[in-house]
C-alpha cells in the first residue's frame, strides 16, 4: 500500500486547518502556498474532504475552507480513506468473494491482520496529537532567506 499524492495533500490540508483557530475560514491560496499543494488540485481534494464532512467549502470573496470537526476527532484514517477509499492490501481483503480460497487461506488471514494493524495505527493518530508532537507546518519566518 502506498499513499497517493492526493492523500498526502489532503493530510497537509487538514493539518493546516487544524493548526488554525476553531471556526476560521482559510483561503485556498494560503493553504496551497503554505503547504506546497497545487491550487487546482486543492480544490478537488477539498471537494472530497467536504463530501466526508471533514471540512466546509465557503464560497465568496471571503471564502475558503473551514474545518467541521475538532482536531481531536479527525484521524489520519478519516482523511486517507476519504481520499483513497477503504484501505485494503489486496482484492481478497476488500472483496472476499473475489477468491474462492479466502475462507480457508492462511495468507488471507495475514492480510486481514496487517490491514487491521495499519487501520488501527492511522485511527489512533488524531490531528491534535500530530500537532502536539510538532508538525511539518512551515512558519513564515522559515520560508524567508
Amino acid at each position: 500500500m502506498r499513499l497517493t499524492r492526493s492523500g498526502e495533500y489532503a493530510v497537509r490540508c487538514i493539518l493546516y486547518l487544524c493548526s488554525q483557530q476553531t471556526g476560521d475560514i482559510c483561503s485556498r491560496k494560503q493553504i496551497a502556498r503554505d503547504m506546497d499543494i497545487p491550487y487546482e488540485f486543492l480544490g478537488k481534494i477539498a471537494q472530497d474532504l467536504a463530501r466526508h464532512d471533514l471540512l466546509e467549502i465557503v464560497q465568496g470573496s471571503k471564502g475558503g475552507l473551514r474545518l467541521l470537526r475538532s482536531p481531536h476527532e479527525i484521524t489520519l484514517l478519516d482523511v486517507v480513506e476519504a481520499i483513497n477509499g477503504e484501505i485494503g492490501l489486496n482484492d481478497c481483503v476488500l472483496r472476499p468473494d473475489s477468491c474462492q480460497r479466502s475462507a480457508t487461506c492462511t495468507v488471507h488471514r495475514v492480510w486481514l491482520e496487517a490491514r487491521a494493524q495499519v487501520r488501527d495505527t492511522l485511527r489512533r493518530a488524531t490531528f491534535a496529537r500530530l500537532l502536539d508532537h510538532g508538525s511539518c507546518l512551515v512558519s513564515p519566518e522559515d520560508g524567508k532567506s
